[in-house]
């Protein structure tokens, strides 16, 4: 005899509440916003597999770290402007796993990628006569895949173990996360809470050895006025970019951990928002201006084109 039991198939994402008096002026900012990510990304995307002076470790790690910013905005943006269209914003549980997917992954392909190109600085830098025995090609072919590969991996066994059946069906967020979906599930699972502390663990590792990285490359550069100057012009939009992607993290893990019910929708939805935002505009700017070799080459297409 079969139990009388509603299989929970849509979720709604509860997000947008209270936000209809300006869903038409939000969804404008956020085309601009959208537009914008894939305006500098591509730039500079294109830019790098163009020019073969740039096909080197460095630029590599960047293109790769560009590609994954549209990547994980695709994620988003698209089903965000949908529901912003839209009088309910629900989504299919497949389609809340495949986000929260393609949402984590982009972030801990973002972090791997970042400590990649920490280690390409500390080899340049620390190491410069073994630069180009350690940085070869089939070696970079290799990170560069292990760092999309490895991300895909342990956030498909944290995907996987967010498929038991629900008991709930509201996501008080504007996009799906693994952790909000476990939460619906009619049991706890071990599994569901060993894997993503291995997850963590395992970022919280990249995350030191970008500092300690970094904190050596400062101890080392600062004997040598040359050495400091080659470490801001090449490393300095590196930290930024750490830095950035540190704060984003932080504030949506806080916003996810820590209450929320003194904080605004409106507050709430921007932190979520922010490391989707920031980073993936951020990055490829800060990158085109402070490192030459992309600058020139940006502005020699832009003047060849306009004169």
């Amino acid at each position: 005899m079969m139990d009388n039991v509603t299989v929970i198939t849509m979720l709604t994402l509860s997000g947008l509440n209270g936000t209809a008096n300006y869903r038409v002026t939000l969804f404008a900012v956020t085309v601009l916003c959208y537009c914008v990510i894939l305006l500098v990304n591509v730039t500079i995307i294109a830019t790098i597999i163009g020019d073969k002076s740039l096909h080197e470790p460095m630029y590599i790690f960047l293109c790769n770290l560009c590609i994954n910013g549209l990547y994980g905005t695709a994620g988003f943006y698209p089903k965000f402007l949908h529901d912003l269209l839209s009088s309910t914003q629900v989504i299919s549980h497949a389609g809340c796993l495949l986000q929260g997917f393609v949402l984590h992954s982009s972030a801990c392909a973002d972090a791997s990628l970042l400590a990649l190109m920490a280690y390409d600085r500390y080899v340049a830098i620390c190491r410069p006569l073994m630069y180009h025995s350690v940085m070869t090609k089939q070696r970079i072919s290799l990170f560069v895949f292990f760092a999309w590969i490895v991300p895909f991996y342990v956030l498909f066994l944290s995907t996987i173990t967010s498929t038991s059946r629900l008991c709930g069906s509201n996501i008080p967020k504007i996009y799906c996360v693994n952790s909000l979906v476990n939460n619906l599930a009619c049991s706890a699972s071990i599994a569901a809470n060993v894997i993503p502390g291995f997850n963590y663990t395992f970022y919280t590792g990249h995350a030191l050895f970008v500092v300690w990285t970094y904190l050596y490359m400062v101890k080392i550069c600062l004997k040598s006025k040359e050495d400091m100057s080659r470490f801001m012009q090449t490393c300095l939009p590196h930290v930024f970019s750490v830095t950035m992607f540190t704060v984003c993290l932080l504030f949506d893990l806080l916003y996810m951990r820590l209450s929320s019910r003194d904080l605004s929708q409106n507050v709430q939805n921007f932190m979520a928002m922010e490391f989707l935002l920031i980073p993936p505009i951020i990055n490829p700017l800060i990158y085109g201006y402070k490192l030459s070799k992309i600058r020139k080459r940006i502005l020699h297409f832009i003047c060849g084109k306009c004169f």
